[in-house]
């Protein structure tokens, strides 16, 4: 589709295309959630196509291809939305390109896929089965639909949370391209836990939603007021609003509530949350709560306290302010994380430096207060690091004489020869290895908004650390050994980290983690013993479909069919 716009006239940026909310089975009264948002402009084609995104509608189960659709579709009935194929190819479209400018927004600049090529693909119905998964190699985005518990198809790609979830996936995929390698537990269940918290916070933004669902289980609602009563944390965390995937399996009322997971300092300490998707619940439980506690608190300081009903939309205001500001901070963390093995300390500590960055006085809410007892609360305390200006938690900046004579200031901030040139002359003061390979992954000029309005302007270098050598050499540098593991095995070590410059190219952080570090190298070789990664035929490293098959929840009914595997995104 071709539009010719007016030298007269200013070309838009953005459009509205309507969307599914929630799931289909998450209803207000007896309406399903429909709501139009804002995705970037462009000139599309069919299916649609994009220049970010190709909605590709091939179903491998029975090889047929759908014809690619035309948007925007905009039936006047959302119960016709359902079994309409055209809207599902543009409710997958939207989101993906929703969720793809809420990131660059947050890292101020433009984002690449992971995969060599700027088009993502999306298969709104890909296979029969009760699961979604990005997929590198692929290039794309799988969407899955089964026969419900009521004889309807259920179809994945219609749920909010499945299609912002997995184009999560693809675009954490393409900032850090090591978080799916096989080092710590945490580093495993990062992906999952990061992926929902997006899903989570996205759902804030959509209009007139979280007004709807406020309180969702009143008999009797009033269109404007809700009553204080229904705005307490058990209340609200019981919400569609806090629920992941509730059209996977209605009768559980979401795939994964953990926001309902219960603070205990040991919990990652127990046998069950070492799978993926289990430990990366206690990663959502963290920042959900402490989203709820600082939406409650702004929700409490609404009048004066003694009226019985509050303004719909002044609540709703409220959480969609809040899970703005966190969705900013999660996002803008990676950029301030270490770029292998990260730790959900590590993720807290990159949290709260970012928003330091842009946000010095954080008194009015307290944000990183509230992050550092809610992350507390479960166990997860911050990574080591000295503070920065007596602040508790985040990365404090390098404390050594850099050597910035040989470097030029604008191939600095674009080019990693010129990256690698500086870290090089400064090996000595940066901890390099220099019997590792070491690489310069990215150079990435950003610009940050602040919430009053100021800029920040950066620029975020990635490089890894590479060494490969035998088990038996390993006492050499301190790492030790699991127990019965072969002197003569093959053992590849990483490392690596982010530095950051400020916009006079003077360092500003160096995040990392050394290829040498014999604490988390010898706790990640028996972490990957324990789970068979060096066995002969060993699991090696698994992709996301892989990760969601073999998720299969407690309480889950008994299976749906013969070839149903317990497939969950």
């Amino acid at each position: 589709m071709t539009r010719n716009y007016s030298s007269s006239l200013p070309v838009p940026h953005t459009r509205k295309l309507q969307i599914l909310a929630q799931d289909p089975t998450v209803k207000v009264g007896r309406e399903i959630l429909s709501t139009e948002v804002d995705v970037p402009d462009e000139e599309l084609e069919a299916g649609p196509r994009g220049y970010r995104v190709h909605v590709v509608d091939y179903d491998v189960s029975t090889g047929r291809l759908y014809p690619a659709a035309e948007i925007p579709v905009r039936p006047a009935n959302p119960a016709q939305l359902i079994d309409d194929f055209a809207f599902h190819a543009q409710n997958v479209y939207a989101i993906v390109m929703r969720t793809l400018a809420r990131f660059e927004f947050a890292l101020g600049r433009r984002l690449s896929w992971s995969f060599d090529g700027h088009q993502l693909h999306a298969s709104p119905h890909a296979f029969v089965d009760a699961n979604a998964f990005y997929s590198k190699n692929e290039r794309g985005l799988f969407f899955g639909y089964f026969q419900g518990t009521e004889n309807n198809t259920v179809y994945t790609c219609l749920s909010h949370d499945v299609v912002a979830h997995e184009t999560t996936h693809a675009l954490l995929d393409g900032l850090r391209s090591r978080y799916t390698m096989p080092f710590s537990p945490d580093q495993a269940a990062f992906h999952e836990g990061f992926a929902d918290i997006v899903a989570l916070l996205s759902i804030f933004s959509l209009p007139g939603v979280v007004e709807g669902l406020l309180d969702e289980k009143a008999p009797k609602k009033d269109q404007r007021f809700v009553e204080r009563r229904w705005l307490d944390a058990e209340n609200l965390r019981s919400t569609a609003l806090f629920g992941v995937g509730e059209e996977i399996d209605p009768r559980r009322g979401a795939l994964r509530r953990s926001v309902e997971l219960r603070p205990n300092k040991e919990i990652l300490k127990q046998a069950e949350f070492r799978e993926e998707h289990r430990r990366g619940e206690v990663l959502v439980a963290a920042v959900m709560n402490a989203f709820l506690n600082i939406w409650l608190e702004r929700i409490r300081q609404l009048g004066d306290g003694t009226e019985k009903k509050l303004l719909r939309s002044m609540v709703a205001e409220q959480g969609m302010a809040t899970a703005d500001h966190l969705l900013t901070m999660c996002v803008r963390a990676l950029d301030y994380a270490p770029v292998v093995d990260i730790q959900f300390g590590d993720f807290l500590t990159s949290m709260l430096t970012a928003d330091l960055e842009v946000q010095p006085d954080d008194r009015q809410h307290a944000y990183r207060d509230t992050l550092r007892n809610s992350f507390r609360d479960y166990g997860i305390g911050l990574a080591p690091t000295k503070g920065n200006a007596g602040i508790a938690g985040v990365w404090e900046p390098p404390n050594v004489a850099i050597d910035y004579s040989k470097v030029h200031f604008e191939s600095l901030r674009q080019d990693p020869d010129e990256v690698f040139r500086f870290m090089w002359e400064n090996r000595g003061e940066l901890g390099l290895n220099e019997n590792a390979y070491t690489r310069v992954q990215s150079v990435r000029p950003c610009v940050r908004l602040s919430t009053d309005g100021f800029l920040l302007r950066e620029t975020v270098a990635e490089y890894v650390q590479i060494l490969n050598l035998s088990a038996g050499e390993l006492g050499k540098i301190d790492i030790k050994l699991p127990k019965k593991m072969r002197p003569d095995t093959e053992i590849w070590l990483y490392g690596g980290g982010a530095v950051i410059f400020d916009e006079f190219g003077r360092l500003k952080y160096h995040v990392r983690n050394r290829v040498t570090n014999a604490e988390r190298q010898t706790a990640r070789l028996r972490y990957l013993w324990e789970v068979g990664f060096f066995d002969e035929g060993g699991r090696q490293q698994r992709g996301f479909a892989e990760m969601h098959r073999l998720r299969m929840m407690a309480g889950v009914p008994e299976a749906r069919g013969e070839n149903d595997h317990g497939e969950y995104f």
